[in-house]
């Protein structure tokens, strides 16, 4: 069969381009994506717990988790915003909030008319509130205008979200009414709980439902009506043998780390539900340095979400951390009151008893602090957030990448030539020059210079980059064109980290070499969903009549569950857009050009469904 060179890169809507302030996962959690039974009889939702769980539910319901999303109400309008003053022009329209009763309105006005749109629910709350407004075909679309918590002011949403990358490329803002901001396709699934889209791909319209508005008790803990029944059963003062209820207690630090970063990282959902507890690659891919929103050297330039700088923090790596550490199960600082360096506490008590030999700060002060130099706060479209890599200051990264340091942070009025001056004389040991290096290996291969892809490829083989640093590289060379890093990438297809094996695996693709499928062949049984469906991308691009009976078993397998993975998300455009790349490879042309024409339906911008479908239609002998 004639092959055609054709845009087959894996797309990651929502995440990969440019990602909006608010944009985290794409998963449903507890839920079902398209159609989805309108009542879920094992959810008894959260006021079910009160009677029993009365001092949890009451610190729930005033937490970041409990008010993920709420709607617009009397009381809200009184408590949680102020009056906007002045017009604010966006797109070549006024825009204003604007209360009326009981109501919110954002106003948009423009020579020909004026039109009101009714906000009907508040996402966030703890640094800015953004607002849903209901449009065509059942969207939530979030509204152009969203609060500052901070600065108690209105803003203009969608210009807070451009980045200023350190390599002079350009962003612009994206109209706020671009799918990216309907809430339906983006960020629903960390707002509310078991929620079902509905979405008519026919129509391209929602029925969207959802059991609870907020992160619910359930989402962590799973269904809890069986949980509630046995518990009565067994009476006052009698405990169930088996409470028929998720006990996160007994978590392990993986499972710990998995359930937080279900919503707290930027990545790409593989199955249409996250149970707690399970293993975060089971269910998600994630994204890394690859991504401009971060820094070449692994900070964070745009909106992340904290897994992937967590991953690259010695002590998570260490596998003797996870987020419940520091953080209460609905999300609370546990160190916020007393003394803040305990959360360092047992592993680093010899820098903690003499924190001032070690910071080179008085105690007491805001030096002093752990978390002021290894998790500094930094800010983009109005957010604030925590550096979880917990690396030391980096002053020289700052010289060499723009990514910001801790020192400057607090000493505004020094630049970062002071900053790494002082470092390196409190340091004798160059703690910066792993980072720097890595940093700029990563910066060379976004801009396709491949210069130094010898060292690039012997830090693979060596494994001297961590699990995110591997994973960026590989998916970097992507662009490199030369066979010298099929060898790597076989290698990188044994690593020890499912996300760098997944990488290597999907890296593979267009390798039709023997020892490429007997790598793939391998990975498509790894124990982790995210390696065998990577495995299974790039096994379906060989020709079929390269594998055995016994070999075409397993593919039939592998291909089902990649074919499932695939319809999980029907609203996304990236998803149509790889289904169409499967079933070209598999020389179903018909069904590749349907999967492309419906990404384009649902995405007209993207250009990659207009040439591989172009393609498509050529296999079948009609290049008009």
């Amino acid at each position: 069969m004639k092959r055609i060179h054709f845009f087959s890169v894996l797309v990651f809507t929502g995440l990969v381009m440019a990602a909006l302030l608010f944009f985290s996962g794409c998963q449903i959690k507890n839920g079902k994506d398209s159609v989805a039974e309108n009542k879920i009889p094992d959810y008894a939702g959260s006021v079910s717990c009160r009677e029993c769980h009365e001092r949890f539910y009451e610190l729930w319901t005033s937490s970041h988790h409990g008010l993920a999303m709420q709607p617009i109400t009397n009381t809200f309008l009184q408590n949680e915003i102020t009056p906007q003053i002045e017009e604010i022009f966006l797109e070549g329209k006024y825009y204003q909030a604007m209360v009326q009763d009981t109501f919110l309105f954002v106003k948009e006005r423009s020579k020909e008319k004026l039109k009101n749109y009714q906000a009907t629910w508040a996402l966030g709350g703890k640094n800015v509130y953004y607002f849903l407004t209901p449009i065509t075909k059942g969207r939530l679309q979030v509204l152009p205008l969203a609060y500052d918590l901070n600065d108690s002011m209105w803003y203009n949403n969608p210009e807070s979200a451009i980045r200023h990358f350190s390599n002079e490329m350009l962003d612009e803002a994206i109209s706020w009414k671009d799918h990216l901001y309907t809430f339906n396709t983006t960020c629903y699934s960390c707002h509310v709980s078991q929620l079902s889209t509905n979405f008519d791909l026919n129509t391209l319209s929602y029925n969207t439902l959802w059991k609870e508005a907020g992160i619910n008790c359930e989402t962590c803990h799973g269904p809890c009506s069986e949980h509630i029944r046995v518990c009565k059963e067994a009476g006052e003062g009698n405990v169930p043998e088996d409470l028929k209820i998720i006990i996160t207690k007994t978590f392990t630090h993986d499972q710990h780390n998995s359930s937080c970063a279900s919503c707290h990282a930027k990545m790409r959902p593989l199955t249409s539900s996250y149970p707690p507890g399970e293993t975060f690659f089971n269910h998600f891919d994630l994204i890394t340095l690859e991504d401009p929103d971060f820094y070449p050297d692994g900070r964070d330039l745009g909106e992340n979400y904290t897994h992937t700088t967590w991953l690259q923090s010695k002590c998570v790596q260490s596998g003797q951390l996870d987020c419940i550490h520091c953080h209460t199960s609905s999300g609370r600082y546990r160190f916020k009151t007393g003394y803040p360096n305990f959360a360092c506490m047992p592993c680093h008590q010899d820098k903690v008893d003499n924190v001032s030999k070690h910071s080179f700060h008085l105690v007491e002060s805001e030096g002093s602090l752990c978390i002021s130099c290894h998790m500094p706060k930094t800010e983009f479209g109005r957010m604030i957030r925590s550096d979880h890599s917990m690396r030391p200051p980096m002053p020289a990264a700052t010289l060499k990448f723009k990514s910001p340091n801790a020192c400057n942070i607090c000493h505004k009025d020094q630049d970062a030539v002071w900053a790494d001056k002082i470092v390196r004389e409190w340091r004798k040991r160059d703690y910066q020059k792993e980072v720097l290096d890595q940093g700029e290996l990563i910066a060379e291969a976004r801009q396709g210079e491949w210069g130094k892809a010898d060292i690039m490829l012997k830090y693979l083989d060596e494994r001297i980059f961590d699990e995110v640093f591997s994973t960026s590289m590989i998916r970097l060379l992507s662009g490199y064109e030369s066979g010298k890093k099929w060898s790597a990438l076989l290698r990188a297809i044994n690593h020890p980290s499912p996300l760098v094996r997944s990488s290597a695996a999907n890296g593979l693709l267009g390798n039709f070499t023997i020892e490429s499928k007997k790598a793939l062949l391998k990975a498509a049984h790894d124990e982790y969903r995210l390696v065998r469906l990577r495995a299974a991308a790039s096994l379906s691009s060989f020709p079929r009549n390269l594998f055995s009976p016994e070999e075409q078993r397993v593919l039939n397998t592998i291909f089902a569950e990649y074919e499932e993975s695939l319809v999980t998300r029907p609203d996304d455009w990236g998803s149509h857009y790889n289904l169409g790349n499967y079933f070209y490879y598999q020389g179903n042309f018909q069904e590749a050009i349907l999967s492309f024409e419906t990404a384009n339906r649902l995405y007209p911008e993207a250009f990659e469904p207009l040439i591989n479908s172009s393609l498509a239609y050529a296999m079948l002998g009609n290049s008009v």
